[in-house]
This record gives structure tokens, C-alpha cells and sequence, in this order.
């Protein structure tokens, strides 16, 4: 028989529990350890949180908090250590892991606590175990159900600075809330009755065991939808190469057949004459020279697209690029940054009347452990900016306005920035992005090995 305050839940129980609830998202998205490291690091966790659990047990009111906010520490840097997962995607399983096990623990022990007063179940150390390991099986099951539901493989979504924010912010209201009766009495929303408090904890932590699932799927969905206009993007991209070459080919057919032709006027025509028709054949060669060879092969698309369109509308457009500085970008980061770029630029000089500022100018190059982009141009008029960002010269800014933003979120998703620069007539955008260590020294892998063919 134990002797046990049924008041009290016991803190080895909800370090077991926050033990589970992580190993189970470890689990499910893997570890890059061996089986023999990954134990070792689960069995280390375990007694660590259960070691600090159980010496913190029944502290004041006034230190609870803080000795939950160490274990929701311990909680992250394991999660961290054992997946090595982005900082962000940690924090968020963290939230996520830390309420399932406040959930497991608060219902297995209101159960435990339910069958030992009603029906007088035997207040033993195998009961509990029974009721503990019954419950945790349950609800682990459950979640590893939902979960493989709404799971892709072993992909592993990247949660942003904001989706972090937000599953944090859910995680401690519902922790807060949960536990209230337990820091403070008399207030609206606790109890001092045992069974309403366990109620109460229990019906708020399956409340926010369910908000973050929810949100979860939201962002699963969000980032489907991502990858949807990345795959669109990149087929338009793949388009437009085929696009060119097939132009590129049909030229080259018309030009050879065409050679005789001008070998005959040449020979026929005066000296005046056959320099202004080799004026004109030195400004239709140019369209071969159109092709770009930066060393990347998605860079060259794109920038051999624009140099055409801009022969086609008078712009001088001139690159200096180092291509493979960019191998540690994902493909369509690469097209959606450069494309938006070069549309915005071109749509800016086309407009001025003189063609002589018809300029635009871009750069990439590695410096260091920076990668550094700058796309130039003439413009004229007055811009107005909004949180470090020109507006929409557009007439309908609902449908437009998305390039500038687009390229922004690429250079923060790379924890990179972009500037916007104007004077005296010349327009600079300029991104610096930090090239990742593990990219040094050699051709780098694609971010995303989905793009891989």
C-alpha cells in the first residue's frame, strides 16, 4: 500500500510524461545518431528531467513557474540535440511535446485519482504503473495516428520566426491556465476542490494538446500550397529554357540558311552599304550572345530570358556573376529571386524616354561567408516606401507589389537581409545572404532535396 497525497500529482510522473511526449517526436521525425548514441541521449534526458523533477517537487508557488521554464529548456535543447533540428523547428516540437505530456500526465493521474476514490482500486505502485502506461499508450497511439495522417514522408516542414511565436504563445496560455488553481486560489477561473482542479487541468491541456494539432495542420497546409507555387514556378522556369532554346535553334536554322544570301549582297554592295548591313547582322548576332554562363544552370535561365526581352525593348542589361556561389540556394529561391529582380527593373527603365538610361546591372558574388546580390537600375519619378520597401507604382496594388515582398522573404528565410537604395537617379537592391558552414569547400547540395531530379 502507498502512502501518497492523490492531491498532488507527483513530479517524477510529469517528467516521465514530458520524457515520452518528446522521444515520441524525436521518434517520429528521426534522429541522425546510431541506435547505441540515441539511447544513451534518451536515457541521459530522462534522468536529468526526472533527477530536477523530482528534487523541485512541491516547490512554492512563487518557483514553480521558473522550474517549469527550466524544464521546457531541458525539453528544447533535447529535442535539439538528439534531431538536430533548425532552432525554430525545435522550439516548436517543444511547445508541442511539452503540453502532450502535461496532457498524458494531468489525465493519468485524474484517472488514477478517479479509480482509487470511487471505485476503490488498491493504492499500489503497480496500479499506478498500470493506469500510467495504459493512459500514455492511448494517447501516444492517437497522435502517432493523426500524425502519420497528415505527415509527407520524412519531410520535415521549416517553422518560421512567426509560427514559432505563435505555438509558444499557445503553450504557455494553456500551461497557465491549466495550472492556475494550483499557483493561485480565488480567482474566477480555479477551484479549491481536488476532482474540479484535476477537471479543469485535464478539459485546458486537451484543449491545447487539440489548438496545437490544428495549427500544426494549418501550417502543414500553408507550406503544401508553398510548394505548389515553387513547383509552378520552377515547371515555367523548365518552359521558358525550352522556350529559348527552341527560338534559340529555329534562329540558328534561318541565319544558316539566310548566309548565302548575305555573302552574295555583301560582294554586290558598295563600301557605305556593306558597313551599315554589317551594322545590322552585329546587332542580330547579339541575340546569341544572350546566353548567359554564370556556372548555375537555373541563373543562366533566367538571365538569359531577360536579355532577350530587354534587346526586345532597348535595355542595356549587364551581369557579373559567380553562379556557383549560389549552389546553396534552393532552385526556385534562386528563379523567384532573380526573376522578381530583373521584372521590377525592367519594368521601371522601359518606361524612360530616353534610351541611353535604359540600364541595369546585376551582381553575385561570394565575399567570405556572405553571399552578395545587387540588381541596379535607372528610374525617375519619386518613390514612396513603406516599411523599408517602395510601394507599387501599379494602379491596382492588390495584384502587385508582391515582387519586392517575395524577394524579402527569401532573404530572411536564408536569415539574410534586403536593402533598397536610391540616389541621384540609380535604384539598388541589395540582399546579403550568410552561406551556410556545412556548404563550404566544394560543390554544395541543393537546400532542398526535393528539387533534385
Amino acid at each position: 500500500m502507498m502512502h501518497v497525497d492523490l492531491s498532488h500529482t507527483p513530479g517524477l510522473l510529469y517528467a516521465v510524461a514530458y520524457w515520452l511526449s518528446s522521444t515520441f517526436y524525436i521518434q517520429l521525425y528521426g534522429s541522425p545518431f546510431s541506435k547505441g548514441r540515441k539511447f544513451g541521449i534518451c536515457a541521459g534526458f530522462l534522468a536529468l528531467i526526472a533527477g530536477f523533477m523530482t528534487l523541485t517537487d512541491g516547490v512554492s508557488a512563487i518557483g514553480f513557474f521558473p522550474c517549469m521554464g527550466v524544464t521546457v529548456a531541458l525539453i528544447f535543447f533535447y529535442i535539439r540535440i538528439a534531431t538536430h533540428m533548425p532552432w525554430a523547428n525545435a522550439g516548436y516540437y517543444c511547445a508541442r511535446a511539452f503540453i502532450l505530456g502535461e496532457f498524458s500526465a494531468s489525465l493519468a493521474w485524474y484517472l488514477f485519482y478517479f479509480f482509487v476514490t470511487v471505485p476503490g482500486l488498491p493504492l499500489t505502485v503497480w496500479t499506478t504503473i498500470l493506469v500510467f502506461a495504459a493512459v500514455h499508450a492511448i494517447i501516444l497511439y492517437t497522435m502517432f495516428l493523426l500524425e502519420r495522417k497528415y505527415r509527407d514522408g520524412s519531410k520535415l516542414i521549416k517553422i518560421t520566426a512567426r509560427e514559432l511565436f505563435t505555438a509558444a504563445v499557445l503553450a504557455i496560455a494553456v500551461f497557465s491556465v491549466s495550472n492556475i488553481s494550483f499557483a493561485f486560489t480565488g480567482t474566477p477561473f480555479s477551484s479549491q476542490f481536488t476532482a474540479e482542479i484535476f477537471i479543469i487541468r485535464t478539459t485546458v491541456d486537451l484543449g491545447g494538446v487539440a489548438m496545437l494539432f490544428a495549427y500544426h495542420v494549418v501550417i502543414l497546409e500553408i507550406s503544401t500550397e508553398r510548394e505548389m507555387e515553387h513547383l509552378q514556378a520552377l515547371l515555367h522556369m523548365q518552359y521558358e529554357s525550352y522556350r529559348i532554346s527552341e527560338e534559340s535553334i529555329a534562329l540558328v536554322n534561318q541565319k544558316y540558311h539566310d548566309l548565302k544570301h548575305h555573302i552574295q549582297l555583301l560582294r554586290a554592295a558598295s563600301a557605305a552599304e556593306r558597313t551599315e548591313y554589317l551594322d545590322q547582322m552585329e546587332q542580330q548576332i547579339r541575340t546569341y550572345e544572350a546566353q548567359n554562363k554564370t556556372g548555375n544552370r537555373v541563373l543562366d535561365t533566367i538571365l538569359t530570358a531577360k536579355t532577350i526581352q530587354c534587346q526586345s525593348e532597348g535595355i542595356s542589361l549587364t551581369c557579373v556573376a559567380d553562379g556557383q556561389a549560389l549552389d546553396f540556394m534552393n532552385p526556385m529561391d534562386i528563379s523567384a529571386l532573380f526573376g522578381n529582380a530583373l521584372d521590377n527593373a525592367i519594368e521601371s527603365v522601359k518606361k524612360l524616354p530616353n534610351p541611353e538610361q535604359r540600364l541595369i546591372h546585376v551582381s553575385a558574388m561570394r565575399q567570405k561567408d556572405f553571399l552578395r546580390i545587387r540588381v541596379e537600375n535607372c528610374y525617375s519619378g519619386e518613390l514612396r516606401f513603406v516599411d523599408g520597401m517602395p510601394t507599387t507604382t501599379k494602379r491596382d496594388a492588390r495584384y502587385h507589389g508582391y515582387g519586392l515582398k517575395s524577394i524579402q522573404s527569401i532573404a530572411n528565410s536564408y536569415g539574410g537581409s534586403a536593402t533598397i537604395d536610391t540616389k541621384d537617379g540609380w535604384f539598388e537592391l541589395r540582399l546579403l545572404l550568410p552561406v551556410p558552414k556545412e556548404k563550404k569547400g566544394g560543390t554544395a547540395e541543393k537546400r532542398d532535396e526535393r528539387t533534385k531530379a
